[in-house]
C-alpha cells in the first residue's frame, strides 16, 4: 500500500466522530463496540491530480454489526435530479401544444453530484453531456464522469439520492386516471428504480432514496454556506406541492417556518409572463430580468399590486394563479393566460418585435418579484432574529431581486448557492443524505468547478481534428498565456477562454468564457448579434478582482460576489467608461475574482489591468443561443469556428482562423 497521504489525521478524526454519532443514533453501549472490535483502514477510493484519492473504511469484525460498519464507511453517495419521462407524458396525452407549452413541467435541468467522506468531489449538469439545454433525462453522462473523476465503479456508489419525493403526494394523483398515469410514469420510485436498474444494472434498490426537493434546496444551500446558523428561503416555480418554504437550519438541522402553496407562487406567476411575452417558460426568465430596466414599472403597478397580495404573516396570494380548473388548463395555465391577455396586454409573439408595453410589464413584473422577496425574507428575519440568509431555488437566480436583498440592510449576509436551479438539486440531495450520517463539512463553496477537465493530448487531437482550418501558437507558461491574451482584450478583440475544470451550475466563471474588454462602446451589441446570436437588449457581466471591485462598484471594499449571482449599481463616474457591461438603470452583475479559489482568472483579469488600468473583463458563457455552454475542446473549437470569436485559448495553446491576422 502506498505512504498514507498527510490528509490522514484529519480524515481519522473525521470517521471517529461519525463512529461516535452513529454508536449514539443507534444507542449502542460502547462497552459492545469495544467487545466487537471496530478497525479503521486506509484504502485508496480513486484519484486526484497525484493519483490518489485517500479515504477510510470502517471494517467491523462480527456478522450481527455488519450495518453499523455500512454506516460507519466512508459514505460515497451520488445525489441526482431530474424526471425524465415528464415532457414525454405530456406530449403524449396532449399533443398538438405549442412546443413551448411541453415546458410547463416538471423536473428539467437534470444533473449528478458525488460526495465522499462528505466532501463534494465531483457534479455536472446532464445537458453538458448529452447537448441538450435543459434536459431533465436521467443523468448517466453525468453520474459516469463524477464516477471516472473519482476513479469508482457503479457498484462503489453507497447511496443514490434523487431530489424529489412525490410518495407523500400520491393520494392526491389517485383521484383522476390521467394523474394516476403520471404519477406512475413520471414521479414514482418505480419509475426511477427502472431507470436506475436500466442505466446502472445491479444496483439496489435499497441504495435509492428520495429527497423532498425544497429540502434538498435547502440542504445545498445551507451545507455550503460555511454557517451554523442562518435562515433558508428556497422560492422556485414549484416542488412537489409548494412554491417558498421558509428553515430556520442550525447545528446541522433544518427546521420547516412556513411554506406557500405553488398555487401562489410567485415563480409560476413569473414564468407564465415570461410565456406571455413571447419567451419560454422554465428557461427564459432571465431574458425579463434583463429586459425591465429598459421599462417604465409604473404603468403596469396596479395590476400587479392586485394579482399578489402581500399577507401579514410573511406568505403571499397569487389569486390568478387559481383560475385554472379545468384539466387542460391546469397543464398550461390556460385561465391564467386568457385572463392576462383580457386584463394586461396581448400576448407577445415569439422573436415578434418588442414595444414598450412589453418592457413596461417586464419592468412591473420584476419589480413585484423585488417586493415579494424582501416582503417573505424580511419577515422571517424579523420573526426569527437571524441575520444571516441562505437562498436556493430557481427563483433565486434572479440576480435583480438578489441585489435588492442585499442593498436593503435587512441581512448582514446573503449567499446565494451558485446551482440555485433544480440543476442543484442533486447538489442538495446528495448533502442531506452525507448530512444525516454525520459527515458534512460545512464550509463555504469556492468557486463551483466541479465539472469535467480535459488533457493537453485531448485537446492536441481536437486541434489536429480540425486540420487546415486554424493555426495553432502555443505558450510555455501561464503568464505569457495570460500576457497575449489581455493584448488581444486590449485591443477590441473577442476571445474564447477555456482551462481547467467546467463550472457546476448556469454561470460561466471563468473556466468557460467568451471575454473582450468592457470598455469598448460597440462591443454588447457586436458580442449578442455576432458572437451569442441573441436578443440585443441582452446586457453583459462584468468579472473584476476582488482588489478592485469597491473602485467600480457601489460595494464595500472587499466584498466578495463570485458566483455572478447579484447586481451592484456600476459608480456614476465610470458609467460612461464602461459602457458593454452597464445596464440602462446602471446596474451590473457583478463577479468578483479571488486568487484563493479562481487563480487562473485571476492571474488574466492583473494582465489585463496591467495594459488597460483596470483588473476586468467582460464575461459571458462559452456557447450560443439554445446550446449549453461548451464541455470538450471539440466543442470549444467548433463553437469559436462558427461564430464571431476571433481568438481562441484552450488552456496556454492560441488558436486563430487560417490566414488570420
Amino acid at each position: 500500500m502506498s505512504r498514507v497521504p498527510a490528509s490522514y489525521d484529519r480524515c481519522s478524526a473525521t470517521i471517529r466522530k461519525r463512529y461516535i454519532f452513529l454508536r449514539k443514533s443507534l444507542q449502542i453501549p460502547q462497552t459492545v463496540t469495544q467487545w466487537l472490535g471496530i478497525k479503521i483502514a486506509v484504502e485508496r477510493i480513486g484519484r486526484d491530480r497525484d493519483q490518489r484519492v485517500w479515504g477510510l473504511q470502517c471494517r467491523c469484525h462480527a456478522p450481527q454489526m455488519c450495518a453499523l460498519g455500512r454506516f460507519l464507511k466512508m459514505a460515497k453517495v451520488v445525489g441526482i435530479s431530474g424526471f425524465e419521462n415528464s415532457i414525454p407524458f405530456k406530449k403524449k396525452h396532449w399533443p398538438g401544444l405549442e412546443e413551448r407549452e411541453y415546458r410547463i413541467s416538471q423536473g428539467h435541468d437534470s444533473a449528478a453530484v458525488l460526495m465522499i467522506d462528505g466532501k463534494i468531489v465531483a457534479g455536472a449538469a446532464e445537458e453538458r453531456f448529452s447537448r441538450k439545454k435543459h434536459t431533465g433525462d436521467f443523468p448517466i453522462g453525468a453520474i459516469r464522469y463524477c464516477l471516472q473523476t473519482a476513479g469508482l465503479k457503479p457498484s462503489d456508489i453507497d447511496e443514490i439520492s434523487h431530489g424529489f419525493d412525490y410518495a407523500p403526494f400520491k393520494a392526491a394523483f389517485m383521484l383522476d386516471p390521467t394523474s394516476a398515469e403520471q404519477y406512475k410514469e413520471v414521479f414514482s420510485r418505480e419509475k426511477l428504480l427502472s431507470q436506475v436498474s436500466q442505466h446502472l444494472p445491479g444496483c439496489p434498490a435499497d441504495k435509492v432514496h428520495h429527497i423532498n426537493h425544497h429540502l434538498s434546496h435547502a440542504a445545498s444551500a445551507y451545507y455550503t454556506s460555511g454557517w451554523n446558523q442562518a435562515l433558508v428561503v428556497i422560492l422556485d416555480g414549484m416542488g412537489e406541492a409548494h412554491a417558498v418554504t421558509a428553515y430556520h437550519a442550525h447545528d446541522n438541522q433544518i427546521d420547516k417556518l412556513a411554506e406557500i402553496s405553488a398555487k401562489d407562487s410567485i415563480g409560476i406567476l413569473y414564468s407564465i409572463i415570461t410565456l406571455h411575452l413571447g419567451f419560454d417558460f422554465n428557461s427564459d426568465e432571465y431574458k425579463i430580468m434583463g429586459l425591465a430596466p429598459y421599462g417604465n414599472p409604473a404603468r403596469y403597478r396596479h395590476f400587479f399590486e392586485q394579482a399578489v397580495e402581500l399577507l401579514d404573516n410573511g406568505l403571499i396570494k397569487v389569486p390568478i394563479l387559481r383560475l385554472n380548473n379545468e384539466r387542460l388548463d391546469r397543464e398550461t395555465y390556460g385561465a391564467t393566460r386568457r385572463y392576462l391577455e383580457e386584463h394586461l396586454i396581448p400576448a407577445r409573439i415569439p422573436d415578434g418585435d418588442t414595444t414598450d408595453d412589453h418592457r413596461d410589464v417586464a419592468a412591473a413584473l420584476q419589480e413585484c418579484l423585488d417586493k415579494v422577496m424582501l416582503h417573505i425574507c424580511g419577515h422571517f428575519g424579523r420573526k426569527t432574529g437571524l441575520r444571516k440568509l441562505a437562498l436556493a431555488g430557481g427563483v433565486a437566480l434572479n440576480c435583480t431581486a438578489n441585489g435588492r436583498l442585499l442593498q436593503s440592510g435587512l441581512f448582514d449576509d446573503i449567499y446565494v448557492q451558485p446551482a440555485a436551479g433544480d440543476d442543484g438539486s442533486a447538489l442538495g440531495a446528495a448533502l442531506w443524505s452525507a448530512s444525516r450520517n454525520g459527515g458534512v463539512q460545512n464550509v463555504r463553496m469556492p468557486v463551483p468547478f466541479l465539472g469535467p477537465e480535459h488533457s493537453q493530448a485531448e485537446i492536441d487531437k481536437a486541434l489536429a481534428d480540425t486540420g487546415s482550418r486554424i493555426e495553432v501558437t502555443r505558450f510555455a507558461t501561464l503568464a505569457e498565456t495570460c500576457a497575449e491574451a489581455a493584448k488581444l482584450i486590449k485591443a477590441g478583440r473577442v476571445l474564447g477562454w477555456y482551462r481547467g475544470r467546467m463550472e457546476f451550475g448556469p454561470r460561466a466563471l471563468g473556466h468557460r468564457s467568451i471575454l473582450a474588454d468592457p470598455g469598448h462602446p460597440e462591443m454588447r451589441d457586436r458580442i449578442n448579434a455576432m458572437v451569442k446570436m441573441r436578443e440585443a437588449f441582452r446586457p453583459f457581466a462584468p468579472a473584476v478582482s476582488l482588489e478592485q471591485v469597491q473602485d467600480w462598484f457601489e460595494v464595500p471594499k472587499g466584498l466578495e460576489l463570485p458566483y455572478m449571482i447579484m447586481t451592484a449599481d456600476v459608480r456614476p463616474q465610470h458609467r460612461a467608461a464602461l459602457p458593454a457591461i452597464t445596464h440602462v438603470n446602471g446596474s451590473a452583475r457583478v463577479q468578483t475574482i479571488n486568487k484563493k479559489d479562481n487563480p487562473e482568472f485571476h492571474a488574466l483579469v492583473q494582465a489585463v489591468g496591467q495594459v488597460t488600468g483596470r483588473e476586468m473583463v467582460l464575461n459571458t458563457s462559452f456557447n450560443v443561443k439554445g446550446q449549453p455552454i461548451v464541455n470538450t475542446p471539440r466543442e470549444a473549437i467548433d463553437t469559436f469556428l462558427g461564430t464571431g470569436i476571433e481568438f481562441l485559448f484552450l488552456e496556454n495553446t492560441l488558436v486563430r482562423r487560417a490566414a488570420q491576422k
